[in-house]
This record gives C-alpha cells, structure tokens and sequence, in this order.
C-alpha cells in the first residue's frame, strides 16, 4: 500500500523561523501537484484517503501526480511558534507560499490544485486571492470543503469550547472515542475509519509511559480565544474580496448540517466570483472529511477529469 515520505521546508518569522512538515505521495518528480490541508485542529494525514485515491487513479497518466498534504505550524510533526500570536492565517498562507517555492524547485509545477478542509479553504483563499503572491503557477482547481467566506458564529462557539485542551488519554482508542464526541458532524464512519484519522491525532506523553495527548499546540487557541462575533462579521467583507478574485474552477463541498458554513453562503458561493460548484452530502455537518466513496468522487473526478 502507498505511504508518504516526511518532508520539511524552513519559513521565515519575527523569531527566528520554524519549520512546516509535509507528507508527500505519489511522484515527486510529477508537474501535477495537489495541495491539500486540513482543518484548525487537525494534522495533513486526514488526507490519507484522498491522497491514496488521487495516486491510484492518475498511475496511468504520464507522470502520474504529486499530492503534499503539510501539518500545519502547531500541528502534527511540524515545529510550535515562539509566538502564539503568529497561528492566524497570514502566517499560515506565507508558509504555504515557502512550500510551494520548494517543491518547484525539487521539480518544477505545471499544474497546481488546492484541497482545503475549513481552516485550509481559508489558507486557499488567502492563497488563490492575493494575486501578488509569488506562485510558481496560479491554482488551476480549488476545492473549499465546507467553508466560505461567512463563517456562522455559533461554531465558532463550539470550537472554542473544545481547542486547545490537548488532553491526556490512557490509550489511543480512548483519545479517538474522546475526539468522537466533539466531532460528530465528521458523518457516519466505521469504527475501522474513525480509528485510522484518530491515530495520527495523538502523541505519546513524555515521561509518562501509556500516556497519550492530541498532537497540536494548545496555544494555537490564544488567537482564536480572542476573536468575537463583531470581529468575525469585519473580516467577512475581506473573506469576500478574497473569494471573488478567485480565478481557479471552484468547488464547494458542504455538509448539507453544517454549522459553520450556511447553505445561503454556499448559494451566494455559485452566483459571484468563481461562481462554485456545489455538493452538498446529506447526514453530514461540519466538515465533510472526504473518506465515504460519494465525497471521494466527487473530489478525485473534480480534480482529475
């Protein structure tokens, strides 16, 4: 079965710079590059799924394609930041930015495509909306998975009531049976599925063996903490502007329960800007984690037809 190298890429900051992690699969001497990354408190190995489907089914094209899935800073195998101030997005856009310069310059990129769950769709937009920023080519297919540029209030509630308490866990199921009653709205998965995107979410705990704790900086909550429902509604105008200078083809994936991103957003979604495509996935919420055979499709088919 296909596994990713570990790979890192050096970034600048005020404190000396931090390294960003990236998994990275299939051939990494393929023009074709699929960037996918994950949500606020989550790690790239969700992408597992995807990224196995997208190398199998592009094996028979000439050089096949390379996906990179980073752990974003603060996350997973990546380093923490001096300052918890720089988890917001215009750092994490700038590492991507620091990415993408180094995997063209390992081989260059013909085609570059963006997979972003909820925090990554903003990091895309950041991305694909800042026409200065030094790309080695503009993103050629966006996918924003259950997020836009409104975001709803009362998720972003909920999240706080859970980020940043990494936890200590006797045994990496009891982490994922933990994680399980926070994330419902993932959607149904088998217990086998949900095991395998729990099993990357955990670190053990130094000096206490059989100790386990989630795998991100807890202060990536400081910012977030900091945030409330005025300062939420000023930045939707800029999401806005980002969004509409979007020039990839656009799809949106929605849980049609999501409650962080409203189906009247998705709607205004289709209608400007790249005027996205939307699927919605019944019995889903917030986000969509892109496993079930019908998310699967609809993402591989976007991204490879």
């Amino acid at each position: 079965m296909t596994e990713p190298t570990l790979n890192y890429v050096s970034c600048p900051d005020a404190n000396g710079g931090h390294c960003m992690a990236y998994w990275q699969w299939g051939n990494p001497q393929s023009v074709h590059v699929v960037v996918c990354v994950h949500g606020l408190s989550r790690q790239g190995r969700d992408f597992d799924v995807l990224a196995r489907a997208l190398c199998d089914q592009a094996a028979s094209r000439p050089g096949g394609i390379r996906v990179v899935c980073p752990d974003v800073v603060g996350r997973g195998e990546s380093d923490w930041l001096k300052d918890p101030m720089g988890y917001q997005i215009p750092t994490y856009a700038g590492d991507m930015v620091a990415l993408l310069a180094q995997l063209n310059q390992a081989a260059p990129i013909g085609e570059l495509d963006w997979v972003g769950t909820s925090m990554g769709g903003l990091i895309g937009l950041a991305v694909c909306g800042h026409p200065g920023l030094p790309l080695p080519v503009p993103v050629r297919r966006l996918v924003l998975n259950d997020v836009g540029p409104v975001i709803q209030w009362q998720a972003l509630v909920r999240i706080g009531t859970y980020l940043g308490k990494a936890g200590h866990f006797g045994s990496v199921q009891q982490a994922a049976d933990a994680m399980w009653a926070i994330s419902t709205g993932f959607g149904p998965h088998t217990p086998e599925q949900w095991l395998a995107l729990s099993q990357p979410m955990v670190r053990s705990v130094e000096g206490a063996p059989g100790q386990w704790r989630l795998h991100y900086d807890p202060a990536i909550a400081v910012p977030f903490a900091q945030a409330n429902e005025a300062s939420a509604a000023k930045g939707e105008a800029s999401l806005w502007q980002l969004y509409d200078n979007v020039t990839a083809q656009t799809l949106l994936v929605r849980g049609q329960l999501s409650d962080l991103l409203s189906h009247e957003t998705a709607q205004a979604m289709t209608q400007r800007g790249p005027r996205a495509r939307l699927v919605e996935f019944a019995g889903v919420g917030h986000a969509p984690t892109l496993i079930p055979s019908d998310q699967l499709a609809a993402v591989t088919g976007f991204l490879l037809n």
